[in-house]
């Protein structure tokens, strides 16, 4: 893969100095992270790399198997146990290693981390201080002082929110430089433009009442913002506009501002949020499908609003009533005119309705025959040039597949009948469509969709199949349109491969380009692919609505990350970085924890306690090493011990264990009873058992809602089923916290002056068998060897237990005895032949244990 110049100078950059690299989207990070790869795949180099999907390792696996690299890449995940993982880092080479993984094996000593080159980040803005990559990146500097940190990110936009966001992520990376590469960069404008793709942009005009329509919703959006500002002030005057309503993030923005104080908002300031995301999907609707789409979109939302009455007023304004009535004049036309062609008794509903097509149908009709055209000029060496079609999503190419195939009219027409006309039309036009296909078009001169496709094929227009498909190994693409030249359509968004268009470009290599949609980062892919195949022509068919709100998001997106990386730029100019910033330096203040280790020696003579050196260390399960907690515990002094723990999820000390919840870990856990069975193991084996409950402070919640709680006893309600919960463990203690920050001091100060735990204790507490109610009736090591033997189930061993005194009467009765009991002829005859087996084998000293055990009464006290 050869890079271009400006990427060329962007990799020396990157590979010279440590720092955060930030691009902009589309200008091929992907290939300058191939690049990286390419280099430290090398068996005397360890790199490890964060922070990626699945998807994005079988890509750059992908890329790099091309070239011909060896050794290949390998993903660490947990199909492989310590040993093999330990062997896999003296290998070398480059990792793909999860963040749970690589924090319990960096705790654990299992990595060389004196041995490793380097660590790259991907998704750099996702960094922040108690993820697990940034925990892994202090735990690698405390070691490893030589190593490097290379971190990657093209969403310069993430960098925005916050108070000095990209300085606390630099913090958070231990890297000192930063490297920014916008659109607008020298480098990168000189190297598009000595290779221009071929741009023709075709301006397509709305209809009239698609006009009226945005005009009348865009009214709606604005009466609902300025509503919602009236309602509260919590939210930020300036973010919230007509203008940042019609950017794809606006639904996250305004739940980012409200979130935190959601339970305390009145009912119609929730209820004006989702009117303003079902008024943004109507307005998205009305640019990206069909006419009879977006009626029946308006008529649902009008009737359920109608029915429930859940509105704020918005549905009896005027420019509601516009709505309604333009929507259905671009199914039906208008209404004087609908009045006269119903007076026709010989027309049915389908025939006197008048449905518009959208004008980019007949635009990219025209686009595709003017490819036609150009196809039969072409040089013959060459060939015909394959096509690329790229729409918003997997249903707008669905709806251009059919409407390239069998035409806008044929479209239309089945939409109508599906949805809007009656049993007896519908019957009727499924005949009329069935007769359209059984016989031949005569009208040779018609310019349609459909006989132009149907003389490129072979097999009809009908076929949706070509006899080969092209060589495209993305499952996003639809195939089949046309068989010569091959034409592909493929989704911009929604794709279960994020490189799924990347991957169609270099499979199909298309000559012309047909983009149904704005998009800024394929727009630059394109840029970008252009200019790696200089000798490849490409024409791009740039298609886009006049002064509609597809105009505006597209513009509102350029400038935004615009203006993203002004920002940063200007921060970066006044940022102020210390020298021991990358943690390469003994004094590096990041790198200090909050308190001496736990082998810190205390003098005794001071009065110094034994047990109470250092902060001591914590027993934490592996699972939890999901979360941020076990980073935050161990910044605050305490050392952290990662085992497997069946009974609990933090250990503290030998007495306190705590199971951590979230607040829908919670409920779930009460709701299938799983909560109780915890409860029970930790009840049993610790004497002060926790349950934590940690909430998201960003996030609404309280036990109690806005309203009184009522006096009826509901066993559906959470708050019941935690005080029975109560109840029923007395010795239980449930403490909340806000986040995992005030978890990590609350454990500390829980910590003070007591025992530590010890890893291999807490490793023996085995959590109980399912269905097995224990009790502190009957002792509990008797129990449990009572439990264990064969034919001893959870529906029998209280009647046993409750037949006699202990498990030296048990092995007294007979097989009969042991069947009334048990109730089941074939569990007795398991536990007979187990108590009467032959232990001819065991020594003398041995037997001895065995009858002492026995003997035991399992009885604990009487009742």
């Amino acid at each position: 893969m050869k890079l271009l110049e400006y990427e060329q100078q962007i990799f020396l950059d990157a590979f010279h100095d440590d720092g955060l690299l930030i691009t902009a989207r589309g200008l091929g990070l992907e290939r300058i992270l191939v690049n990286f790869f390419k280099v430290y795949c090398d068996p005397s180099t360890l790199v490890l790399v964060l922070n990626t999907t699945p998807l994005d390792e079988d890509f750059y696996i992908e890329q790099l198997e091309r070239e011909n690299v060896s050794p290949l890449p390998k993903t660490v995940t947990n199909e492989y146990n310590a040993t093999e993982r330990q062997k896999l880092y003296l290998q070398g080479g480059v990792l793909f290693i999860t963040s749970r993984i690589l924090t319990v094996d960096l705790l654990t000593d299992r990595v060389p981390v004196e041995n490793v080159t380097g660590i790259i980040v991907c998704r750099a803005h996702r960094i922040f201080e108690s993820c697990q990559e940034a925990f892994i990146l202090w735990l690698y500097r405390q070691k490893n002082k030589t190593g490097f940190i290379k971190a990657f990110s093209h969403n310069a936009s993430a960098f925005m929110t916050g108070y000095c966001h990209v300085e606390r992520t630099m913090k958070n990376l231990f890297v000192r430089k930063l490297f920014l590469w916008p659109r607008f960069q020298a480098n990168v404008q000189e190297t598009l433009e000595k290779h221009k793709v071929d741009v023709v942009e075709i301006h397509v005009q709305l209809t009239d009442n698609m006009v009226a329509c945005q005009a009348a919703l865009l009214d709606l959006i604005n009466a609902c913002i300025k509503e919602l500002k009236r309602c509260t002030t919590a939210i930020d005057a300036e973010e919230i506009t007509v203008e940042n309503a019609i950017a794809k993030s606006f639904d996250q923005t305004i739940r980012l501002q409200l979130d935190p104080i959601w339970h305390q908002l009145g009912p119609k300031t929730k209820q004006l949020v989702n009117d303003l995301k079902t008024l943004r999907l109507i307005l998205r609707h009305l640019t990206q499908y069909d006419c009879v789409t977006f009626f029946n979109m308006v008529n649902s939302v009008r009737t359920s609003e109608k029915q429930f009455g859940q509105n704020t007023g918005w549905l009896f304004l005027e420019s509601a009533d516009s709505l309604f009535v333009h929507a259905r004049d671009r199914v039906y036309g208008n209404r004087e005119k609908e009045k006269k062609q119903n007076s026709d008794k010989g027309k049915n509903a389908l025939e006197a309705a008048k449905l518009d097509v959208c004008p980019k149908w007949e635009a990219l009709a025209e686009v595709m025959a003017e490819i036609t055209d150009h196809n039969s000029k072409a040089d013959p060496k060459l060939g015909p040039g394959r096509v690329l079609i790229a729409a918003e999503d997997d249903r707008t190419c669905a709806q251009l597949k059919e409407v390239l195939c069998e035409g806008a009219d044929s479209l239309l027409a089945r939409l109508y009948t599906k949805s809007l006309a009656t049993k007896g039309e519908y019957i009727e036009e499924q005949k009329r469509i069935a007769q359209r296909k059984a016989k031949p078009v005569k009208d040779p001169d018609a310019l349609s969709l459909t006989q132009m496709i149907a003389s490129n094929m072979e097999t009809g227009a009908g076929d949706s199949e070509p006899e080969e498909k092209p060589p495209c190994t993305s499952s996003d693409a639809y195939y089949g349109i046309l068989p010569d030249p091959v034409t592909v359509i493929h989704p911009l968004h929604g794709c279960s491969d994020p490189f799924s268009l990347v991957r169609t470009l270099i499979e199909v290599q298309p000559r012309y380009v047909v983009l149904y949609d704005p998009d800024m980062e394929f727009v630059r892919q394109l840029e970008v692919y252009k200019a790696s195949h200089p000798e490849s022509p490409l024409r791009v068919y740039f298609l886009m609505y006049t002064g509609s709100v597809e105009e505006q998001r597209y513009l509102t997106t350029l400038r935004k990350e615009k203006e993203a990386f002004e920002s940063i730029i200007r921060e970066k100019a006044t940022m102020v970085i210390p020298e021991e910033r990358e943690g390469k330096m003994e004094t590096d203040i990041n790198l200090e924890r909050d308190a001496t280790p736990a082998n810190a020696t205390v003098n005794t003579r001071k009065g110094g306690n034994p047990t109470s050196s250092g902060k001591g260390k914590v027993i934490v399960d592996m699972r939890e090493f999901r979360s941020e907690l076990p980073s935050l515990i161990h910044r605050r002094g305490i050392d952290i011990e990662p085992v497997t723990l069946e009974v609990g999820d933090y250990i503290l000390t030998p007495e306190i264990c705590v199971e951590r919840k979230s607040v829908s870990d919670l409920i779930g856990s009460l709701n299938n009873g799983r909560l109780y069975s915890q409860c029970v193991s930790m009840t049993r084996y610790y004497k002060r058992p926790v349950l934590l409950i940690e909430f998201d402070p960003n996030k609404a919640f309280s036990i109690q809602g806005k309203y009184p709680m009522s006096n009826d006893v509901s066993m559906q309600e959470t708050t019941t089923r935690l005080t029975l919960l109560t109840i029923h463990f007395p010795k239980l203690r449930i403490l909340w916290c806000q986040s995992p920050y005030a978890t990590a001091e609350l454990f500390e100060e829980l910590k003070a002056g007591r025992e530590q735990p010890e890893a291999s204790t807490a490793m023996t507490v085995t959590a109980l068998a399912e269905g097995i109610d224990w009790s502190d009736r009957f002792s509990h090591g008797p129990q449990d060897m009572l439990i264990r033997m064969p034919g001893v189930n959870s529906k029998n061993y209280k009647s046993i237990m409750n037949s006699m005194t202990d498990i030296a009467e048990l092995s007294t009765l007979t097989e009969e005895e042991l069947t009334r009991i048990m109730v089941n002829a074939q569990n007795a005859k398991q536990l007979w032949n187990f108590l009467h087996k032959d232990f001819s084998g065991i020594q003398s000293s041995d037997k001895g244990k065995v009858e002492t055990k026995a003997g035991k009464k399992w009885n604990k006290r009487k009742r």
